[in-house]
């Protein structure tokens, strides 16, 4: 059967200037995967009527569905509207139901009297099937024409998503009768990404064509991707389990865990299932990783909390690192980092401890201690273990990777594999 496809139009000039972060095509894009819709393209757009026109051209001729997100609001940038009226050869009407909505968030809810402005939200284009937004005050759109379906949603985040699982998901089903996607991944570690395609080389061609492998690599690991689709559910997914259990078989040396999820969700459940604890001592990183232990529901079972020791007087005052120790080999040392972990360990009475100081750039680097420079130390009551890093990124990517291989090295402590 031949493949639903879709595009993703966002608009706005604030996209184009990287002013505002586009999410919404990243959660439209799951929620397509999620339900066998193939995302063929993603196409962002200024402010710009000719732009968007030629971009509905464009997805229209590849896609029967596109996904437009942005341009609903009040304001004179505001033009996705009257565009998509005009495209679709309609006349603007006053949608009661959503007239009656956005009067009552106005004057109910916010206690402030409507204006025409906001009035004219409530105006679409008697061509299209109005999405209703319970969110906002921007209503969805669904045009149809020549077998494509045009999705027109508000680029405010929480209401696209409200309307994407709330109509648009729904719609697609229905209408397009998608075939079950599956995907199963894992996630490993110590191994690069060209040595674990040598490593796989065998598995990877014995793949049938209807299985694809993808290779994810981020911040020194890999995750492997198995997908596949089926008009049954049960055949697709006894047909990926079977082969994703042989690709665990063939990286099980460097397996982290068989499941989507990342780095500090495996620490964190090796650690509740343990009923045991951690503990952080950060410089450089500023409460990034305690920040990524912290962030998942059920932390507080296993982190009890951290400390920023950015400069070198909290070191010695709160982690015992000696004034000689800094002033011999410095901060970024082997034995301030270990010092650091033992000291957090003991004063938080954690079963472990993390700790990290470097030099995330731009600046701040000798000829002894380069740019990107790390020392990460892991301890628990046995041991104490450390290890220097090289990095070779930006500040803000430098931060990321020293967070994800300390929680990493964390968990190697754990499961006794350094």
């Amino acid at each position: 059967m031949e493949s639903i496809n879709a595009t993703i139009i966002t608009i706005g000039d604030e996209l184009l200037i990287g002013q505002v972060i586009d999410t919404n095509s990243a959660f439209i894009a799951q929620s397509l995967n999620a339900i066998g819709v193939a995302v063929k393209s993603r196409i962002a757009v200024g402010d710009d009527a000719k732009d968007i026109k030629a971009a509905l051209d464009e997805a229209a001729e590849k896609s029967q569905i596109i996904i437009i997100t942005g341009g609903l609001g009040p304001t004179a940038d505001d033009i996705t509207k009257p565009l998509l009226n005009h495209y679709f050869g309609g006349k603007m009407v006053i949608h009661e139901p959503s007239l009656a909505h956005i009067t009552y968030i106005f004057e109910t809810i916010h206690k402030r009297p409507m204006i025409d402005r906001n009035r004219k939200q409530a105006e679409v284009p008697d061509v299209c099937e109005v999405l209703f937004n319970e969110k906002g005050t921007a209503p969805g759109m669904l045009f149809k024409k020549n077998g494509v379906f045009f999705f027109s949603l508000p680029g405010v985040p929480h209401e696209m998503k409200w309307l994407t699982t709330t109509h648009v998901i729904p719609i697609i089903q229905k209408a397009f009768q998608p075939n079950f996607i599956g995907h199963r991944t894992l996630l490993t570690a110590g191994i690069g990404e060209s040595f674990l395609a040598e490593l796989i080389f065998a598995f990877e061609n014995s793949l049938p064509p209807n299985i694809k492998l993808a290779y994810l690599p981020n911040f020194g690991m890999v995750r492997l991707r198995l997908t596949s689709s089926n008009k049954d559910d049960a055949i697709l997914n006894k047909e990926l389990d079977s082969y994703f259990e042989s690709l665990k078989l063939a990286v099980n040396e460097y397996l982290v865990t068989d499941a989507d999820e990342p780095m500090e969700v495996v620490v964190g459940n090796l650690l509740k299932s343990k009923q045991q604890t951690v503990a952080t001592a950060e410089s450089c990183t500023g409460g990034y990783i305690g920040h990524l232990l912290s962030k998942h529901a059920g932390s507080s079972q296993f982190y009890t909390g951290g400390i920023i020791s950015y400069d070198n007087r909290i070191k010695t005052e709160f982690l015992d690192v000696s004034s000689t120790i800094l002033q011999t080999v410095g901060a970024v040392s082997k034995e301030a980092v270990e010092q650091m972990a033992l000291a957090v360990r003991a004063k938080m009475n954690t079963d472990y401890a993390v700790s990290v100081s470097g030099i995330m750039g731009p600046g701040g680097q000798t000829n002894e201690k380069p740019l990107g420079m790390v020392w990460i130390g892991v301890a628990n009551k046995e041991k104490v273990v450390s290890k220097v890093f090289y990095l070779r990124f930006d500040r803000a990517r430098n931060i990321e990777v020293t967070a994800s291989q300390a929680i990493n090295l964390l968990r190697l402590l754990i499961i006794n594999k350094i």
